[in-house]
């Protein structure tokens, strides 16, 4: 596994900027505050199943790649604090 972009940086620099769209264009847009679009490209909220049906509509992608990227940021953070998790292991 690599170290996956957070998707709110990919929608920032796939989608937004080379419309040219700023932050309250772009959460009008999709019908979602701009206060909701600018945590999840700050990386502050994560892209809900709502808001990847959203951006599919509005980018022409479809909503399974922005939760997929959701998944694998997630799991790639995840994965770097593996061994600080507290779990019994049944397989030893």
């Amino acid at each position: 596994m690599y170290n996956p972009p957070y998707p709110g940086e990919m929608l920032r620099q796939l989608c937004l900027e080379p419309l040219g769209l700023t932050v309250t264009e772009a959460g009008e847009s999709l019908g979602v505050s701009r206060k909701t679009l600018s945590a999840i490209l700050n990386g502050r909220a994560s892209v809900s199943p709502e808001t990847a049906v959203r951006l599919s509509l509005a980018f022409g992608t479809s909503a399974e790649s922005w939760l997929n990227h959701q998944l694998h940021y997630d799991l790639w953070q995840l994965q770097k604090q593996r061994k600080n998790l507290r779990v019994v292991d049944f397989t030893a």
